[in-house]
């Protein structure tokens, strides 16, 4: 039988029996094979991959809706990947204009890496902004912070999401209520018994990823990821947005080094909804 030509081949829908295929094609790509995060991603959102003959995936991407269940406000597209012997052969553009389209009117967003940028813009994305991944052994601060955090609690998750929806500007319950199960830590930080932040650091090889950090302000960011730190000893590694550059110059005085920048991109909006001023790092860019 001659092998079918890749524009015939079919776009279907992931499921987490699709688990050790997505994580194979990472590793074709040289990305670790991150099976903890495709298992979360297949679970919140909806991957879409091409099946290859010859066994394994062509490609394969997972878009994470938010908003009201049915009536979505927004659409974070991630991981999208092509396997290497395909690469250069417009799978990846093909894949992308079908999940646009299946889209339709909802805003999109994504984070770019210098490579995926050019498809982008052929496909209509607007570079809104840029974040700055770093990674590192945390060293502890002298001084320790004035802000009260702890762990969370299961009580807590009505408060978390009741700050996450104001500062994210898209209702993300399905995601956030996900995190104690898929998170090692989460913690909140308190003022007068009101949270005002959250973060989690979740595994992810041989690091801990902190994400999402949402804050009042740069203090209370700083002393969150500083108690997220002191629970581990492996290094931390974290994407912020490059406006909060306070957050930014203090993770790097305490042994984070900077690592990529990717661009956030957007479709059908100018710019991301909700604070961003509160909003310090993503729960992953693959989620934002």
């Amino acid at each position: 039988m001659p092998t079918p030509s890749l524009t015939a081949l079919p776009i279907r829908r992931l499921t987490h029996r699709d688990l050790t295929a997505c994580a194979d094609l990472s590793e074709d790509r040289g990305w670790p094979r991150e099976e903890h995060k495709w298992g979360f991603l297949l679970s919140a959102g909806q991957g879409y991959g091409i099946d290859d003959p010859a066994g394994g995936l062509v490609a394969a991407c997972v878009v994470t809706e938010y908003g009201p269940h049915g009536r979505p406000r927004l659409g974070a597209i991630g991981m999208v990947l092509v396997a290497e012997r395909y690469a250069r052969q417009g799978v990846g553009r093909r894949l992308m204009r079908h999940v646009v389209s299946l889209m339709g009117a909802i805003p999109l967003t994504l984070h770019a890496t210098p490579n995926g940028l050019p498809l982008y813009e052929e496909l209509g994305f607007k570079s809104t902004g840029r974040a700055e991944m770093v990674c590192g052994h945390f060293t502890a601060p002298e001084q320790a912070s004035d802000v009260v955090t702890r762990a969370a609690t299961a009580e807590d998750l009505p408060s978390i999401l009741r700050l996450d929806d104001e500062v994210f500007g898209a209702d993300r319950t399905h995601v956030i209520a996900r995190l104690p199960a898929f998170a090692d830590h989460l913690r909140v930080a308190e003022d007068e018994g009101r949270i005002i932040g959250y973060a989690a650091a979740w595994p992810n090889m041989a690091t801990q990823v902190v994400g999402p950090l949402i804050a009042r302000d740069t203090e209370t960011a700083k002393a969150l990821l500083a108690s997220l730190a002191a629970c581990t000893d492996r290094p931390l590694r974290t994407d912020v947005d490059v406006r909060h550059e306070e957050l930014l110059d203090w993770v790097k005085g305490h042994g984070l080094e900077s690592v990529a920048f990717n661009s956030v991109m957007t479709y059908g909006i100018a710019e991301l909804p909700g604070d961003w001023r509160r909003r310090f790092a993503p729960l992953t860019v693959a989620a934002g």
